[in-house]
C-alpha cells in the first residue's frame, strides 16, 4: 500500500475508534471468531456487501452510512457477549443472529428491534445499554465526531444540558453515556 493510501487507512481507523470503539477491522475480526461466523456470513448478517465489509475493516472506509447496520454490529457484539459468557448456546446464537439478519434496525420500541430481544431468563439483556447504544448509532450516523463535538462547543453557553448529551452520547464512551442516562431517568 502506498504510503497516502496507508496514512488515510490510518486516519480511517482513528476516526472509527471514536465512532464505533474501535477500529472496525478488530470489531469484525472478534465477532466472526465470538460467533463462529466468517467473513462473508458476517457482510450477509450485518445487510452489508462483501467488499464494503472488507473495505470497512481495511480502513478504505471509515463509517457505516446505514443506521441500521450500525445497530446491527450493536445487536452483534451484545449476542458475543453473550455467548463468551455461556449465557447463549451455539444453537441460541445462530437463532439470534438471523433475527438480527432480518431486522431492519428498528428501534427500542419496535418489536423487531434487537433491543428486545431477551437474555436467557426472559428479560432483555441490559435494556439500558441497548437504548444507549441505539441513541449513539444514530448521533454518530448523522454527524462525524468533530461534528458532534463542534455542534456542542456551539451550544454549550446558550444550552449547556444540550451540548452535553451531544458531547456524552455522540463521542464519549458507552460507560458514560449508560451513566448519564441512568441519573437523568432516576
Amino acid at each position: 500500500m502506498e504510503t497516502g493510501q496507508q496514512e488515510a487507512a490510518d486516519r480511517a481507523r482513528e476516526q472509527q475508534t471514536t465512532w464505533y470503539g474501535e477500529p472496525l477491522g478488530t470489531l469484525f475480526r472478534r465477532l466472526i471468531t465470538d460467533l463462529g461466523l466468517n467473513q462473508a456470513r458476517l457482510a450477509i448478517v450485518l445487510g452489508l456487501s462483501a467488499p464494503m465489509l472488507s473495505q470497512l475493516m481495511s480502513g478504505q472506509r471509515a463509517k457505516i452510512g446505514n443506521p441500521a447496520v450500525v445497530q446491527r454490529v450493536r445487536a452483534l457484539q451484545d449476542l458475543a457477549a453473550e455467548v463468551r459468557a455461556g449465557q447463549v448456546s451455539a444453537a441460541e446464537a445462530t437463532s439470534a443472529m438471523e433475527e438480527i439478519r432480518r431486522s431492519a434496525g428498528g428501534n427500542v420500541l419496535s418489536p423487531n428491534s434487537a433491543a428486545t430481544r431477551s437474555g436467557p431468563t426472559g428479560v432483555p439483556a441490559n435494556p439500558t445499554k441497548r437504548v444507549v447504544r441505539e441513541i449513539q448509532a444514530l448521533l454518530r450516523s448523522v454527524a462525524d465526531a468533530s461534528e458532534i463535538q463542534s455542534a456542542s462547543a456551539t451550544l454549550a453557553g446558550t444550552h449547556p444540558e444540550l451540548a452535553e448529551f451531544l458531547r456524552i452520547y455522540g463521542v464519549a464512551r458507552t460507560r458514560d453515556a449508560v451513566e448519564h442516562y441512568e441519573q437523568h431517568q432516576g
